[in-house]
């Protein structure tokens, strides 16, 4: 063995061990691995396998290779060329053991961006198995026959999978239980300094303008043509392309006075060279090997401060599409239009650039990271998911039962309309829902341990609308509850919403009135004249030090967002008080159904005129499943096919445990607005439910970017970008949008309770709906 680097400091290390798998060598072609893995490295003892190398030497060795200012140890087996495929992969095998004894190596994270490599490491003991899969490889010029098969394989033993964007990701998402897309990020910095004036490099510097380049791998995903017939329409244009060849040789390339091939540059020197562009080009032709790609290139052109012309690949068109920046292009000749329509804008970057730029705000590699970490933190407390089952589609019934109205989700809103349609209208009424139960995010169950809780976290009913509660009465019977929550402050629990109590807790103050404690919140608050933000509307009324106590960290951790960036209606949401009521509602009535929420909505659509399709997938029904009318309560963006990009929405993912014992905390949820605890609260569902049970179950809420969408993210660009969507529903025959997520609004309960009913008052009273409502 060839020690390049001892491992000495390494065993010596307390720390976990990630290895990562790639075929691809550390550098600019391959971002992601660089980027994520040099973040992990702070929490891992971190070992990056690279592709194995065919030598003369008689038997197999490893060199160690530590990149200069990390603790990243790379590994570089060595095979001898002439042994058969089988002994290479047995000798791998072993060379994987001997690494792993001597850095002290015991049940590693094992990371693969090839499934190439699974065959060697499928014997390790690991404690966890990721697959972040960045392209459908088995699509690439000269793929191994081999490719598909070791994917399946790891797929099915991978406790995690993440994609490289969203198109791979809807392509495997039925292959795996716990599947995430992560497009890849941007070093917004380091592509910044493209603005700053660099000096050029000197074989780009003598190029006459305007210069058009690209940097990438160059292989059988460029149109190779279209760079050609680029380059032929503009003579005096030089084309710049920077990489290095794979699986084409220099002899299939274009050559033409004004096309300059470069050859393969550092990730360092990337921004000088983009200094220097009037346009970015992502020439890509359009075939199997680029139909699920998702490129780095484009956010880091933008972050550059370049326009990008690209031809349609489905990733740069549903997440930049609407970008000034970014111009589309089908053909040669298009993409020569455009990138003369890019070049004549290059000197009035103010049109263009600074919508590029708020795009990009949200975008960073830190970001990616925590929340990657996020799924791994979870995915180590926790066996492998188990496989994924494809439920066999519920058929639907036809001809004599064809639906009047069809209704996507069995929420809220459409169970309500659902029963509305076919108790009130006498109509024949689909219902459908993707996920195998109704009820949508309300829905309890009972767990393991026979407690009732809720699988998608605490939904506590309160309204002051008689009709609503009464409506909903009638399929429930109603049990009192007022709901009390704790805040942890430090050692100390307090009432939230803030109250007297809280403010004498918390400043070791005896105020007795309101008015003591109006006076009291009076002398705190810091008037802001124009209020905007969820900030300003908490800072105004109470002052900076209660707002960066209970404000601040949960909202953070709540939208990913400071409160500074949030609209003003999030924390207005939750009210200050001078007296001592510790009710987090003061709603007329408030209450849970006394047998659960399930138990509501199946008597709510227990009606003949309603059929259910549970586990069906409404974008999957046939024209003739279909009736008349649709209702639409899924993502507005989603039925559009995020057409002008996707609408921004805050998930959540829970941690449910059952204890041994009666009862967890003193009231059903406790609030953690530190910013460094990642939960936002814990529920323990029988303060809820009021049942008796000898044990107790508890979950941990953590917010998330990604799963299910839960809440719309109050921002004006959100709100802008919806009211696109919106302008296209109303111009959708037939189609009724509704529901939190329909109308893109963070409604309560009652509220879409409320407006479903409207809905279906107002449709009875037109005459000009045919077949559904005449």
């Amino acid at each position: 063995m060839n020690n390049a680097n001892p491992l000495s400091p390494f065993a010596l290390a307390v720390r976990p061990a990630l290895i990562c798998f790639s075929h691809l060598r550390w550098d600019f072609v391959l971002q992601r691995p660089q980027h994520l893995m040099s973040r992990f490295a702070g929490e891992y003892r971190l070992f990056f396998w690279e592709e194995a190398i065919p030598t003369d030497h008689h038997l197999p060795y490893l060199e160690f290779h530590a990149f200069e200012g990390t603790t990243v140890q790379s590994i570089r087996p060595r095979v001898p060329a002439r042994w058969s495929p089988e002994d290479q992969a047995r000798a791998l095998s072993d060379l994987l053991d001997q690494m792993m004894g001597l850095a002290g190596i015991h049940r590693p994270v094992l990371w693969f961006y090839t499934p190439m490599m699974w065959p060697i490491a499928a014997h390790v003991d690991a404690a966890a198995v990721v697959y972040d899969c960045m392209d459908e490889l088995s699509a690439f010029r000269f793929a191994p026959p081999e490719l598909a098969a070791n994917e399946a394989a790891l797929m099915k033993a991978a406790d995690l999978v993440f994609t490289g964007g969203h198109s791979i990701f809807e392509a495997k998402a039925d292959r795996h239980g716990d599947i995430h897309p992560f497009p890849s990020s941007v070093d917004t910095a380091h592509f910044a300094r493209a603005r700053t004036g660099l000096a050029e490099p000197e074989d780009q510097a003598p190029l006459p303008g305007p210069r058009l380049g690209y940097y990438g791998v160059i292989d059988e995903r460029l149109d190779l043509g279209l760079i050609a017939a680029l380059a032929g329409a503009h003579p005096d244009w030089s084309i710049v392309m920077i990489g290095p060849l794979a699986k084409i040789g220099p002899e299939d390339l274009p050559r033409a006075p004004n096309i300059h091939w470069l050859g393969q540059r550092g990730y360092d020197q990337l921004p000088a060279y983009l200094s220097g562009w009037d346009v970015a080009l992502m020439p890509f032709a359009m075939n199997e090997a680029t139909r699920f790609i998702s490129p780095t290139k484009t956010p880091e052109y933008l972050a550059g401060g370049v326009q990008v012309v690209s031809t349609p690949v489905r990733d740069v068109v549903r997440h930049y599409g609407e970008l000034a920046a970014v111009r589309i292009a089908a053909d040669a000749a298009a993409f020569v239009r455009a990138c003369e329509d890019a070049v004549a804008c290059k000197d009035a970057p103010a049109e263009w650039r600074d919508a590029a730029d708020r795009m990009l705000a949200d975008l960073s590699w830190d970001n990616t990271f925590r929340q990657m970490r996020g799924h791994l933190d979870r995915a180590l407390g926790k066996p492998a998911p188990a496989p994924v089952v494809k439920l066999p589609r519920p058929a639907i019934l036809r001809g004599a039962k064809k639906h009047d109205v069809t209704i996507c989700g069995a929420g809220f809103a459409g169970s309500v309309l659902a029963r509305q349609f076919a108790e009130v209208s006498g109509k024949r009424v689909l219902l459908v829902d993707k996920r195998d139960h109704v009820a949508g995010n309300a829905y309890d169950c009972l767990d393991d341990a026979g407690i009732l809780i809720h699988r998608y976290g605490p939904h506590i009913f309160h309204t002051n609308s008689d009709d609503v509660f009464n409506w909903l009465g009638r399929f429930t019977e109603w049990r009192p509850y007022e709901h009390r929550v704790l805040a942890q402050v430090g050692d100390r629990s307090v009432p939230m919403p803030i109250n007297r109590t809280t403010l004498n807790a918390l400043y070791g103050l005896n105020l007795r009135s309101d008015a003591e404690a109006e006076t009291f919140l009076a002398s705190q608050a810091e008037p802001v004249r124009d209020i905007r933000t969820s900030r300003d509307v908490v800072v105004n009324a109470i002052g900076t030090e209660l707002y960066e106590t209970f404000f601040q960290g949960y909202t953070r951790k709540q939208w990913g967002l400071d409160p500074s960036q949030l609209d003003k209606s999030v924390t207005a949401r939750v009210p200050t008080r001078t007296n001592t009521d510790d009710r987090y509602f003061t709603d007329k009535h408030q209450a849970m159904p006394r047998e659960g929420y399930t138990r509501m909505f199946e008597r709510m659509l227990d009606h003949p005129g309603i059929e259910r399709a549970l586990g069906t997938d409404f974008h999957d029904l046939e024209p003739a499943d279909k009736g008349g009318l649709v209702v639409y309560t899924g993502p507005i963006d989603a039925y559009f096919g995020h057409r002008f990009g996707t609408l921004p929405y805050r998930s959540l993912r829970f941690r449910h445990e059952t204890l041994d014992q009666p009862q967890f905390q003193p009231v059903g949820v406790v609030n953690f607005p530190a910013e460094d605890v990642p939960h936002t609260r814990i529920t323990e569902y029988k303060h809820l439910t009021g049942q008796s049970h000898a044990r107790t179950s508890i979950s941990y809420e953590y917010p998330s970017a990604e799963g299910d969408p839960y809440y719309p993210i109050p921002r004006p660009e959100n709100q802008e970008l919806f009211r696109r969507y919106d302008a296209l529903a109303a111009a959708e025959p037939g189609v009724i949008f509704a529901g939190r997520l329909g109308s893109y609004r963070y409604y309560n309960m009652d509220q879409v309770v409320g407006q479903a009913l409207a809905i279906h008052r107002r449709l009875g009273a037109r005459q000009a709906v045919p077949d559904v409502m005449a």
